[in-house]
C-alpha cells in the first residue's frame, strides 16, 4: 500500500497525508448479512454518564461483524474480495466457504483475491491460515491471538502489527508482541499466520482538525490553559508550570508514568513487561 500526498491548495491540505486503496477490491460493497448497526454513543456509558472524554460525532457507520475466533475447521474458504472498515485500521478480507456461508477475517500482509485460506490443526502455516499455537513453529509472525482458547482473537490485530512467537514449553506458547511485552498462553489457543495488512496506517498525517471531528473525536483541552477549579494544572499569572510534585489527571489522581493495571490474576503470565529492557 501507498502514501497518497495531497497537493497544498490550503492549509489543511498542505501536510496531509491520506490512503491510496489500491489494495481494495474495486467496485464491491459490505455483505449486508455480515452488517449490523452501530450505536454511537459519544464516550457515554448505559448510565449516560461520560466515561470517555474527547468522543463524539463523526461520520455515521456500520459494523462488520469479523470472524475473530476462526472456528469454522478444517473447510477451506475462497478470498472474493478486501474491503475497507471505518471501525479499524486494518483491512478487512471477505470470506467464502464451501458450503456458501460468509466471513469477514482481519486482512494480513499478502492476502489476495483468489487465494484461499483455512483454519484448525490440519492447515498449512501460510498467510492467512488459523492455527492453534501448538502446530505453528517458533519464530513464526502471527497476529489475531486469543488470550483463552476458544474466546476469540483479541491481540495483535491493528494494522501493521504481528506477534513473533518464541517458544513452547509445558502447554504454553511465549509470544513478544508489538509493544516489546513478551507473554505466555495456553499452547491451545489460536492464532492467524502472518502480518496484519496496511501498513503505512502509522504513516498517514490527519492534516486538519476537522478530519479527526470526521473520525468522532473531538478537541482536547490542556489542563494548564484551564483554571484552577477546572484542572489541577489550571490557574496562575501568565503561562506557569505544572508546580506540582507529578502531573495529576483532572481528578487529581496521578498521571504520566504511573501504573495502573491492577489484574493480579494474569500478571504470572507476563515473562516481561512493555517498555523493560534485559
Amino acid at each position: 500500500m501507498a502514501v497518497k500526498i495531497y497537493k497544498p491548495t490550503s492549509a489543511g491540505r498542505r501536510d496531509m497525508t491520506g490512503y491510496s486503496f489500491e489494495e481494495l477490491t474495486k467496485g464491491v460493497k459490505p455483505e449486508k448479512s455480515l452488517l449490523t448497526d452501530l450505536r454511537q454513543r459519544g464516550g457515554r456509558n448505559n448510565q449516560g454518564r461520560m466515561t470517555v472524554r474527547h468522543r463524539g460525532g463523526g461520520h455515521k457507520r456500520r459494523y462488520r461483524i469479523i470472524d475473530f475466533k476462526r472456528e469454522k475447521a478444517n473447510m477451506p474458504a475462497q478470498v472474493v474480495s478486501v474491503e475497507y472498515d471505518p471501525n479499524r485500521s486494518a483491512r478487512i478480507a471477505k470470506l467464502v466457504y464451501e458450503d456458501g456461508e460468509k466471513r469477514y477475517i482481519i486482512a494480513p500482509l499478502g492476502l489476495q483475491v483468489g487465494m484461499t485460506v483455512m483454519s484448525g490443526s490440519n492447515a498449512d502455516v501460510t498467510v492467512g491460515n488459523a492455527l492453534p499455537l501448538l502446530y505453528i513453529p517458533v519464530g513464526q509472525m502471527v497476529h489475531n491471538i486469543e488470550l483463552q482458547p476458544g474466546r476469540g482473537g483479541q491481540m495483535a490485530r491493528s494494522a501493521g502489527v504481528s506477534a513473533q512467537l518464541l517458544a513452547k514449553e509445558d502447554g504454553y506458547a511465549t509470544l513478544r508482541l508489538p509493544s516489546g511485552e513478551m507473554r505466555r498462553v495456553k499452547d491451545t489457543c489460536m492464532a492467524t499466520i502472518g502480518q496484519v495488512g496496511n501498513t503505512d496506517h502509522s504513516n498517514v498525517k490527519i492534516g486538519k482538525a476537522g478530519r479527526r471531528r470526521w473520525m468522532g473525536w473531538r478537541p482536547a483541552v490542556r489542563g494548564i490553559a484551564m483554571d484552577p477549579r477546572s484542572h489541577p494544572h489550571g490557574g496562575g499569572e501568565g503561562r506557569s508550570p505544572i508546580g506540582m510534585a507529578a502531573p495529576k489527571t483532572p481528578w487529581g489522581k496521578p498521571a504520566l508514568g504511573v501504573k495502573t493495571r491492577r489484574n493480579k490474576v494474569s500478571t504470572q503470565f507476563i515473562v516481561r513487561r512493555r517498555g523493560k529492557k534485559r
